[in-house]
């Protein structure tokens, strides 16, 4: 029954919407009341939410016939308490914010609350830390009303940052109360958010599993995957793998490549070899046999993986081999950095003819010895860190002098430095990992 009258409420809004293009019946726009409009605006957002886009653009008209409901609406229509109500709903909704100074101005009978009206004011100006106390106050009183859900969702979004925990009360209690609605499904998502920043992962996990069960069909689900892969990046090591395979397993199979996808280029760029190796390898997994862009794309990110970790020189062939044609811009930048690594990983640093007539007892025995010393636990990439900056063991002396016997030292002028050989490469390699972060800037998505 309440499908069916909400049902009901949305075609009245429909044909008096149509009737109002008439300009002789223009009067029964005039003559329904804006918490009717609202009702009907509510279960067009809510149909959105739950998966049907082709809702949206009567959610548009919606709001544009309600700003224009109340913008024109005599002040007596705000005698009744419902109305007042959907005027503020309406604000919280994505309504035009001017609409609210517009009914601010005229409320000369005090039909709405100066505190709420104010605090409302400054939050849809971006100046939601200012109603942060305000909103604090008046929650509870409002909390059980008509706008409750609203405005829970309104204080949870000005104290996200200075108290996350406060934040996530707010939108649970959006959540209890309105479930099956966008507003449980802004909530949600940004409870997600909340909680992956705070390091409370099992509650994030916890939102992203109810997320996917509902709202895989909204329109914002597509934040919901950022936030989803971002999570399980940054948290990796502290995720269970079944964990992530459930919250996948609600989506259909074109999804979870995309998220695969997703995980895997957010892994490559954030040095989680494993995890990019992983997403990838299912990624190509649940492509298609006539779908070639998919496989090229975890045949890139498993390639960026592999630069670091595998056989540079296979990595850096089967990167070369990926074609520009098949990947965005992003991804033609992210292959040129891999390729670029590669190639620096790969070439060899010119030797000087004085470092060559070096013997092996002046040299080659000091320099094992600093080395075994120094790389003892070392991953590779460490190990190649230590090569390109002379500085990598803490010091602040040339390589040269870093490595010498304490006698040689000695017999050696203070002046000698790097040999100008390696000090070249050195700085050749600086000036590629510069360009190598030029392409990258701006990339981690």
């Amino acid at each position: 029954m309440g499908f069916l009258r909400r049902f009901l409420l949305t075609g009245t809004v429909l044909c008096a919407a149509l009737s109002a293009v008439a300009p002789a019946r223009a009067e029964d726009l005039d003559d329904l009341a804006p918490y009717k409009m609202i009702r009907s605006l509510q279960y067009v957002q809510d149909t959105v939410a739950l998966g049907d886009h082709s809702a949206m653009e009567m959610q548009r008209f919606l709001l544009s016939t309600i700003d224009e409901r109340l913008r024109t609406g005599e002040s007596a229509l705000f005698d009744d308490p419902r109305n007042v109500d959907a005027a503020l709903v309406y604000a919280m909704s994505g309504g035009n914010p001017e609409t609210l100074e517009v009914l601010i101005k005229k409320d000369v009978d005090g039909h709405f609350d100066s505190r709420l009206t104010d605090a409302l004011r400054s939050y849809l100006s971006g100046r939601g830390t200012q109603s942060v106390k305000s909103l604090a106050e008046i929650f509870p009183e409002y909390k059980r009303s008509r706008v409750g859900p609203y405005l829970a969702l309104v204080s949870a979004n000005s104290v996200m940052r200075k108290d996350p925990a406060l934040a996530l009360t707010y939108f649970d209690w959006a959540r209890l109360v309105a479930p099956g609605t966008i507003v449980e499904e802004a909530a949600l998502r940004r409870s997600i958010y909340i909680a992956s920043e705070a390091d409370w992962i099992d509650k994030s996990m916890a939102y992203a599993n109810r997320y996917a069960r509902r709202y895989l069909r909204s329109p914002y689900a597509s934040q919901f995957a950022d936030l989803f892969v971002k999570l399980a990046v940054d948290h990796f090591e502290a995720i269970k793998e079944d964990d992530i395979l459930e919250i996948l397993s609600f989506m259909d199979v074109p999804r979870q490549r995309e998220v695969y996808l997703r995980m895997a280029r957010l892994a490559a760029i954030s040095g989680k070899n494993k995890l990019a190796s992983l997403a990838a390898e299912r990624a190509q997994v649940l492509s298609g046999d006539g779908e070639s862009v998919p496989k090229v794309l975890a045949d890139l990110y498993s390639g960026l993986a592999s630069v670091p970790s595998g056989d540079v020189a296979e990595a850096m062939e089967s990167i070369i081999a990926i074609p520009d044609d098949k990947l965005s811009t992003k991804d033609r930048a992210l292959k040129a950095a891999a390729r670029a690594v590669a190639e620096e990983v790969l070439r060899e640093p010119a030797v000087s003819v004085a470092a060559e007539t070096q013997t092996e007892t002046d040299l080659a025995k000091p320099v094992q010895q600093a080395e075994d010393a120094s790389s003892d636990g070392l991953s590779e990439a460490e190990l190649a860190d230590r090569a390109m900056d002379p500085r990598a063991g803490g010091e602040e002396k040339p390589v040269a002098a870093a490595v010498e016997p304490e006698q040689e030292k000695k017999e050696q002028p203070e002046s000698a430095g790097i040999d100008p050989a390696f000090d070249t490469f050195v700085s050749g390699g600086r000036s590629k990992l510069d360009e190598i972060d030029a392409l990258l800037k701006g990339e981690g998505s």
